[in-house]
């Protein structure tokens, strides 16, 4: 992962804990595709999109989260869950952060 990424994330780990999400893994990688944080938050399992932009030139943040890379975090987060021993609730979310370092948060950013 290059060092911009790298940063965004561990950034966007912190501002997620600030708001009371507990970070249960970074980088979760499975064959079918990655998940940059996975979190708890109040008995609700989050899987977390991290996207860094740094000029909107060629799009913003959220349009890079494309139909084929939301397949590929539901697919990742299904095999996550088989290592989950109950079945609780869970959202997919979206941290965005900005040329200038600031982070955007969308809860529920889209759906399995």
């Amino acid at each position: 992962m290059k060092a911009r990424g790298a940063a965004a994330e561990a950034r966007a780990a912190a501002f997620l804990a600030s708001h009371g999400l507990r970070i249960l893994e970074r980088n979760f990688r499975t064959r079918v595709g990655e998940i940059d944080l996975v979190a708890e938050h109040d008995g609700t399992l989050v899987f977390v999109e991290v996207r860094m932009r740094a000029s909107e030139r060629f799009g913003g943040a959220a349009e890079s989260i494309t139909a084929p890379k939301r397949r590929r975090i539901v697919a990742a987060a299904q095999l996550y869950m088989t290592r989950v021993p109950a079945d609780p609730p869970c959202r997919f979310d979206a941290v965005l952060v900005d040329g200038e370092g600031t982070i955007r948060w969308i809860p529920d950013a889209f759906q399995a």
